[in-house]
């Protein structure tokens, strides 16, 4: 999934060498947290946060049935 978030937003963003993604699993679920640039940050959000939405969408889309949840933090 790190990879798959990495993907979508370097592709979004003017300055993809300052994104980066940490993942953290906890009991019961993974967390990816999403860095960028702070003047990329909205082109990730988007207007009133539909590409955000999108990435977690695809995101959900992709994690394994019946595995844990993984959610994705912008910052």
């Amino acid at each position: 999934m790190r990879e798959l978030v990495l993907y979508l937003a370097r592709s979004l963003v003017d300055q993809p060498d300052e994104v980066t993604v940490e993942e953290t699993e906890g009991p019961e679920a993974v967390i990816l947290e999403l860095h960028v640039a702070p003047d990329d940050m909205g082109k990730v959000i988007g207007k009133q946060g539909r590409i955000a939405k999108a990435i977690r969408s695809v995101v959900k889309a992709a994690t394994e049935k019946g595995g844990k949840p993984v959610f994705v933090e912008i910052q």
